[in-house]
């Protein structure tokens, strides 16, 4: 799902008609209620897991994107915290034994991307305080900066390393994607590590440069090195 913050972040404050809500706190508990009673839906048919696409977050650890966040009258670190605030609402009444995963997307539509910069901007906020159980992180290219800023994950949680490109035909090898994930057992337990594609294979409908035949053997370079890697 959307996370809520791509509700408001593209437009800030112009995100609604005031006329229809002249507190954006109204709009805010209403976003709440509806993903909450989209969380219990899903749940009654069988849904355990939920992953949350959060643009926003992410794109805040770009000083050019946090520069333009201020132009409009925006404090960037407010929004990081408001946009926690609102995925921790809906958390908070997850019907039990959901799982909740949130991805960091950088941008993938048509192989394009958006932002770039290390998430050391936002780390010691986002991954102390969001209620996540696990951390799909972007870490395709040198966009993203280096795995430092995972010292900073609290120990419990998990982290998916999106090292697969979906933006490009160009096969990872084994060996490079090994030499990364042991870079960032560095910085954190490897045991608490996974592997991942760094977004979706269809995040537009007008797709990417890569085929069929791409996207499946991507996928079983990542399933291939994961054995590797932790066995299974």
């Amino acid at each position: 799902m959307p996370a809520p913050s791509y509700l408001h972040y593209p437009r800030g404050k112009a995100c609604v008609d005031p006329a229809v809500y002249p507190d954006l706190e109204e709009f805010f508990a209403d976003v709440v209620d509806v993903y909450v009673q989209e969380l219990q839906a899903l749940h009654a048919v069988g849904g355990h897991y939920l992953q949350i696409d959060e643009v926003a977050q992410p794109l805040l650890c770009d000083e050019n994107l946090r520069a333009a966040v201020r132009a409009r009258g925006d404090d960037p670190d407010r929004l990081i915290d408001l946009y926690i605030g609102l995925i921790n609402r809906i958390v908070c009444r997850r019907p039990a034994g959901m799982t909740i995963g949130v991805h960091m997307c950088r941008g993938n539509a048509m192989g394009k991307w958006m932002a770039s910069g290390s998430y050391e901007r936002i780390a010691e906020r986002t991954f102390n305080t969001l209620e996540a159980d696990a951390f799909f992180l972007e870490y395709d290219t040198e966009r993203a900066g280096g795995f430092e800023p995972l010292r900073l994950m609290p120990k419990g949680k998990k982290v998916i390393l999106g090292l697969v490109s979906t933006k490009t035909p160009l096969l990872e090898s084994k060996d490079f994607l090994r030499r990364r994930i042991d870079q960032a057992a560095l910085h954190f337990p490897l045991e608490n590590l996974a592997l991942s594609p760094q977004c979706g294979f269809a995040s537009h409908s007008r797709g990417s440069a890569m085929s069929f035949g791409h996207q499946e053997a991507k996928l079983r370079r990542v399933i291939e090195t994961a054995r590797e890697v932790w066995g299974g």
